[in-house]
C-alpha cells in the first residue's frame, strides 16, 4: 500500500505531458505540497502503526525470596522464580488484528479522497483564473476598438459629419473599460494568491494557463456507473463497517475464557542432617491458569457498542450514496447546462460580428448609428466573456464529476 502512495505522489511527473506547465503539473505541485494533504497521508501511516500493536500480553516474571527459609525433606527452599504466559480464546488476535486493518484501510480512503479533492480545488481555482485572464484579453481588445471608434467619430466630427455626442458617448465606454480592467486585474491577484495557497507556494508565483480550452466529451454513463464504486470516502465507511464487525467479534471473544501456562522453580539447599535420596533438588512446577468472565455486563455491551456502530455507519453509507447521486446529479446539469450555453454563445458571436461588420461600414460611410456600433460591440464583447465562462465553467463541472466518480486524473493512479 506504501508503494502506491509512492507511485500516486511521487512519480507523476514521469507521465506528464513535456511541454510547460499543465493543470496536471499544478495538481502534482499540491499533491506534494498542500499541508492539508500531508496531514491526511500522515493519518493514514499512524494508523498502519496500530496493526503491529496487536500482540500477546507481555509474560509476567516475578522472583521471591525467603528470608526464612523454609525447610522440607530435602533441604531449605532459599528463592523462588516464576514464569506466566496469558492466552486469549482462539480467533481474538485476528479478529482484532482484521479490525485495525480495516480502520488503516479506511484511513488510506480517506488519503485518497483528500487527495482527489485537492485535485479538484486546484482545477476549480485554475479555470476561474484562465477565465478572468481571457476576460482581461477580451476588454484589452475591446478598449482598442472603442479608441479606434472614438478617434473616428472625432474626425468625422472636425469634418461636420458626426456629432460630438458620439465622441462623448466612445469617451464613456473607453472610460467604463478601463474601469474594468483594473477590476478584473485586481481580481487575478486575488485569484493567484488563493491559488498558490493551494499548492503551498509563495503568493506571488506565476500561474499559466492556456489562451483557450479544448472541450471533451462527456461520458455520462461510464461516471454514473463509476460513482457508487470507485468513490473513496464511500470505500472508506464500507471498511469502517467491516472494522465494526471486526470489533464485534473481539467483543465476544473477551467474553471467553483466558488460559495461562506457566512455570514455577524454586531452589533448595542441601539438608546436612538427611540422607534422602533427592536431598537438595530444586523444584520445577508447570503452572496452568484460567479466567472465568463471569461478569457479563461489560461483554454484552461491548458487543452491542460494536452493533450499533454497524448500524451507525449503514446509516452514514446510505446519507453518503445520496449526497453522491445529488451532487453527481447537480454537477452534470451543470455540465449540460454550460455546453449549450456554449452553442449558443458561439453562435450569438457569430451573429453579432456580422451586425457589427455591417453597421461599422454604415457609420463609415453615412455617419449614422454610432450609438447602435457601441452598443453591438459592447453586446459582443458580453457574449465572449459570457463564453469564456461557460467554457471555465464546463471544465469545472467535469472536474467535480471526475472527483465524484474518482477518475479525477486516471494517469496518476497506479492501485
Amino acid at each position: 500500500m506504501k508503494r502506491n502512495i509512492i507511485i500516486i505522489i511521487c512519480n507523476v511527473a514521469l507521465l506528464l505531458p513535456a511541454f510547460g506547465q499543465s493543470l496536471e503539473e499544478y495538481q502534482r505541485i499540491a499533491a506534494e505540497n498542500n499541508p492539508g494533504l500531508m496531514s491526511a497521508y500522515k493519518d493514514f501511516e499512524a494508523s498502519m502503526q496500530r496493526i503491529p500493536q496487536v500482540a500477546l500480553a507481555d509474560p509476567t516474571l516475578s522472583f521471591g525470596y525467603f528470608l526464612s527459609p523454609v525447610e522440607t525433606r530435602v533441604g531449605p527452599q532459599r528463592f523462588k522464580l516464576s514464569l506466566s504466559q496469558m492466552f486469549p480464546w482462539f480467533g481474538t488476535l485476528q479478529a482484532r488484528e482484521d479490525a485495525a486493518a480495516r480502520l488503516a484501510e479506511a484511513t488510506y480512503q480517506q488519503f485518497l479522497d483528500a487527495r482527489n479533492n485537492i485535485w479538484y480545488q486546484v482545477a476549480a481555482s485554475w479555470y476561474p483564473i484562465y477565465e478572468t485572464n481571457r476576460w482581461i484579453a477580451l476588454e484589452e481588445e475591446n478598449l482598442a476598438i472603442i479608441r479606434s471608434f472614438e478617434d473616428v467619430a472625432t474626425v468625422n466630427f472636425q469634418n461636420g459629419e458626426g456629432s460630438m455626442v458620439d465622441v462623448l458617448q466612445a469617451e464613456i465606454r473607453r472610460e467604463t473599460s478601463l474601469a474594468n480592467l483594473e477590476i478584473y486585474r485586481d481580481k487575478l491577484k486575488a485569484q493567484v494568491v488563493i491559488f498558490n495557497n493551494l499548492l503551498n507556494r509563495a503568493d506571488t508565483a506565476m500561474v499559466k494557463v492556456p489562451d483557450t480550452l479544448l472541450m471533451t466529451e462527456a461520458q455520462e454513463m461510464l461516471w454514473r456507473d463509476s460513482l457508487l464504486v470507485n468513490n473513496p470516502s464511500l470505500t472508506a465507511l464500507q471498511l469502517r463497517q467491516q472494522a465494526a464487525m471486526a470489533t464485534e467479534t473481539v467483543a465476544q471473544k473477551e467474553g471467553m475464557p483466558r488460559i495461562g501456562l506457566g512455570l514455577d522453580y524454586v531452589a533448595v539447599a542441601k539438608n546436612a542432617n538427611s540422607t534422602v535420596p533427592d536431598n537438595g533438588k530444586d523444584v520445577v512446577m508447570p503452572m496452568a491458569t484460567i479466567t472465568i468472565p463471569v461478569f457479563r455486563k461489560k461483554y454484552d455491551a461491548g458487543i452491542r457498542e460494536a452493533q450499533l456502530r454497524q448500524e451507525s455507519i449503514g446509516s452514514s453509507l446510505e446519507n453518503k450514496r445520496n449526497e453522491l447521486l445529488t451532487a453527481f446529479e447537480n454537477a452534470w446539469f451543470s455540465l449540460q447546462k454550460e455546453n449549450r450555453q456554449l452553442a449558443l454563445y458561439s453562435k450569438n458571436i457569430e451573429i453579432t460580428e456580422q451586425a457589427l461588420n455591417l453597421l461599422y461600414s454604415s457609420y463609415g460611410t453615412a455617419g449614422n448609428d454610432f450609438e447602435e456600433l457601441l452598443r453591438t460591440q459592447q453586446q459582443l464583447l458580453q457574449f465572449r466573456k459570457k463564453h469564456a465562462g461557460s467554457l471555465a465553467a464546463y471544465h469545472t463541472a467535469v472536474a467535480k464529476i471526475k472527483y465524484l466518480t474518482a477518475t479525477t486524473e486516471p494517469s496518476f493512479i497506479n492501485e
